[in-house]
């Protein structure tokens, strides 16, 4: 004979019944949204093109005045691609792909004077380059952008005084992140 303390009171069935369904029913809005494909909608896959392995990265050339940019934002690509890739950056002779660039351009922008001295207060470096992303194996670009532009922003002229390096650091790392950024797969 069953007793019918076994079977529980109807409204602890229901309330297990309920969570049950509630469970499935996040379970299925979550996985609904899930994608093997980054671009149609959530995915777990990388974001990284899964068919590269290496990056050559030669010194960034240049065609400005600027001449310690190209040696800084070389080695801030490599570092970021390091630290933020699965790709291993190698030499040119082992490498799947090579990412190279041109510094086309380095300007100072006066953002505010002094109402005092005249001086500028805030002044921009802008640092413009063209760069690219090449596959090796078939000679084709990847990503190519032209005209690509950085700004860091320092303030010369305030007692504590920011030097232009300063700014030359800061633009030089926010180009490097965003460069390698670029190489993620299309969104």
């Amino acid at each position: 004979m069953i007793d019918s303390r076994d079977l529980g009171s109807p409204s602890s069935r229901w309330n297990s019944i309920a969570r049950s369904l509630l469970l499935a029913a996040i379970a299925a809005i979550f996985l609904g949204g899930c994608s093997a494909d980054p671009r149609t909608g959530y995915s777990s896959a990388s974001a990284w093109p899964s068919e590269y392995r290496s990056v050559s990265v030669p010194m960034i050339a240049n065609r400005t005045y600027a001449r310690e940019l190209p040696s800084q934002l070389t080695e801030a690509i490599v570092k970021q691609i390091e630290a933020t890739t699965p790709y291993k950056v190698t030499g040119p002779g082992g490498a799947d792909t090579l990412l190279r660039g041109t510094i086309t351009e380095v300007r100072l922008q006066e953002i505010s004077k002094s109402p005092i001295t005249g001086l500028g207060e805030e002044v921009a470096i802008r640092v413009t380059l063209d760069y690219e992303w090449l596959d090796l194996r078939t000679g084709k670009p990847i990503v190519a952008r032209n005209g690509y532009v950085g700004t860091a922003v320092f303030t010369p002229s305030r007692p504590t005084h920011e030097p232009l390096e300063l700014a030359g650091f800061e633009v030089v790392r926010q180009l490097a992140r965003e460069i390698v950024d670029s190489l993620q797969g299309e969104w």
